[in-house]
């Protein structure tokens, strides 16, 4: 997968080990607000721990079990999605986010989110995509629903962070859903 626009200068991109510099920027630009509801990139605080995550997916990616995607708006890294479990023996995966403040509201995310879901369901053939999100963490929980995903249910005090047990959202889409809505929205484009 290469760079894909997603509009209003914006870009979607696989985020690659030598992006090291550029991610650990990303991170701390935002991390702060990145890290309040997860701890995604707390280990990245040197150019070297901020490649072995990447590498660490890029890894998962050779594997097939996972992969990190970066958003760039105007050339900057500003954050990014991530199948942080992909199964395709099961057919399920998970996908997730991270943004610095200066990519939110923007609905980069979103448009984002659908083109890996779009990838998933149609070139990988899985059937079902997740979203976890902490109860608190309202913005991405936001995003599950504009994807069109159904709350399964909420693992209750699962996840201790930050000394408080966060309640968990199970959040899903399945492929055959996506499809219908998709269809749906291509007719009233007409």
């Amino acid at each position: 997968m290469y760079a894909i626009s997603l509009g209003d200068g914006a870009e979607l991109r696989p985020l690659e080990p030598w992006h090291a510099e550029e991610f650990l920027g990303n991170l701390d630009r935002g991390r702060e607000f990145i890290t309040r509801h997860i701890p995604f990139g707390v280990n990245a605080t040197d150019v070297d721990s901020a490649r072995a995550i990447l590498q660490s997916y890029a890894d998962k990616r050779a594997a097939d079990s996972g992969s990190l995607h970066g958003l760039w708006l105007e050339g900057k890294l500003v954050g990014g999605l991530l199948f942080r479990v992909f199964d395709a023996n099961t057919g399920t995966c998970e996908i997730g986010c991270w943004l610095e403040p200066a990519g939110t509201g923007r609905g980069l995310v979103t448009r984002g989110a659908r083109v890996l879901i779009d990838w998933a369901f149609d070139e990988r053939a899985m059937h079902r995509v997740e979203w976890h999100a902490s109860s608190a963490n309202t913005a991405s929980i936001s995003v599950a629903r504009r994807l069109g995903m159904s709350r399964d249910g909420v693992l209750r005090e699962d996840y201790p962070y930050r000394g408080v047990r966060q309640n968990t959202e199970i959040w899903s889409v399945l492929a055959p859903e996506w499809r219908e809505a998709r269809a749906r929205a291509a007719h009233n484009d007409h």
